[in-house]
């Protein structure tokens, strides 16, 4: 979180895989009840309902907005960004992104989404919270990620942000954005997790847990039998090289540009993938995207712009 003033600037990276903070991150899940649930753990109430956040999963949609799922998760995101500053009454403004190819279309869409509410009141984990929505930013993704390491960025690059539901490429040219070369591509980590157990089911006549698939994924092992791993690993190795196709699709040459790899899907590659360390950079911070979006919108603040 960041202050401008007397604003707490909030950034929120509203994933398919996670919600992610500047300085949290859980499961873009949530169970809603008309009547207090039993399980009480991370119950967020507001507007007479009760939402488990972090439970379930949620699909993939290139409508954010088609539900009221994502606001939920992004009041559950800001008061786990107030909590963390022990503060509970605050003016918050959002700064949030889409994919890259999506923000010229959606962005004012979902800046109305996030700001449908001037003021709200809700209680999560046990805490009251009194939010004013002061404004709210909306900003590519990917770009975001690497802001605050522009200067990396001389000569000819390509950033690569892999998420859970998305992968979006960007050129980034002598620190500079390139608006003509962005691409938006639905090959995520899930299309990865859905085949690994397909490839265990087919192979092995065995249904995975997703979290220990996700273990694999994150890690390059688990606690399982060595025929078992290797399967998922394959299966993950395929799916970098996938990823690399479609690099190259989009004009990657190693040796002529550098590759940088933000999001959640950087580790696959850590883990999986066959790269040259010299030419490819590698940003595993599952926050940077969060962060970026809030300085960016401090830069617009102190500009005068934001909305």
């Amino acid at each position: 979180m960041k202050y401008y003033k007397n604003i707490n600037i909030i950034g929120v990276d509203h994933g398919y895989g996670n919600i992610k903070t500047a300085g949290t991150c859980f499961q873009a899940g949530v169970l809603a009840y008309d009547k207090e649930p039993a399980f009480k753990s991370n119950l967020l109430v507001w507007n007479g309902r009760y939402y488990i956040i972090g439970a379930g999963h949620k699909e993939f949609s290139a409508d954010k907005m088609k539900d009221e799922y994502y606001y939920v998760l992004t009041l559950a995101a800001v008061a786990r960004e107030l909590n963390i500053a022990k503060t509970y009454s605050a003016d918050v403004y959002l700064a949030a992104g889409l994919p890259l190819t999506w923000v010229s279309e959606q962005r004012e869409a979902f800046r109305k989404y996030l700001l449908k509410n001037d003021s709200v009141d809700f209680v999560f984990r046990g805490k009251k919270y009194h939010v004013n929505f002061v404004g709210a930013d909306i900003f590519p993704q990917g770009f975001a990620a690497v802001i605050n390491n522009l200067s990396d960025f001389s000569g000819t690059n390509m950033l690569c942000d892999i998420g859970n539901g998305t992968m979006n490429v960007m050129y980034v040219n002598d620190k500079k954005p390139d608006p003509g070369k962005c691409y938006t591509e639905k090959f995520g980590t899930h299309q990865c997790m859905i085949q690994a157990r397909e490839d265990l089911l087919r192979i092995h006549h065995a249904e995975a847990q997703e979290e220990m698939v996700t273990k694999v994924l994150r890690t390059g092992t688990a606690d399982i039998d060595k025929d078992y791993l290797e399967t998922i690993k394959t299966t993950a190795r395929e799916y970098t090289e996938g990823i690399f196709r479609r690099l190259r699709d989009h004009g990657y040459e190693p040796k002529l540009m550098k590759l940088y790899v933000v999001g959640g899907g950087s580790c696959l590659i850590r883990n999986f993938a066959d790269y040259d360390e010299k030419r490819v950079t590698i940003n595993d911070d599952i926050c940077a995207t969060a962060k970026g979006y809030e300085r960016m919108a401090e830069m617009s603040l102190g500009r005068g712009g934001g909305q």
